[in-house]
């Protein structure tokens, strides 16, 4: 079981993270808010329409939190699967309205 650190802290921790990243023509941000990118229930992105950039970006923001999320499996001597699991279900239920997310059947929904 997650501790209340990894399930919180770690999130607060992505959020710097990702904010901290590399800067690239298409932020996380932009790229929600306009569709192309969208969340998974496995704690990653993924592209929802878009092109080489949008890409990219997915691929940039998924290393950094696979790297997060490895940091907190280790300290918290947990499968790195139920971080991820517990990662994805917190930025699912975090999502604006009209972002995209993955729903349990494998569809982009807008939520």
């Amino acid at each position: 079981m997650l501790s209340r650190r990894a399930m919180i802290g770690g999130s607060v921790g992505l959020t710097g993270l990702l904010a901290a990243g590399p800067a690239l023509a298409l932020t996380l941000d932009e790229a929600r808010a306009s569709g192309q990118v969208g969340e998974l229930p496995n704690g990653y992105v993924g592209v929802v329409s878009g092109g080489a950039g949008v890409q990219a970006l997915v691929d940039s923001v998924n290393a950094q939190r696979r790297a997060h999320y490895r940091q907190i499996a280790e300290s918290e001597d947990v499968p790195m699967a139920a971080v991820e699991q517990r990662a994805g279900a917190q930025l699912i239920e975090r999502a604006q309205p009209g972002h995209y997310v993955m729903n349990a059947s494998g569809a982009w929904v807008r939520k």
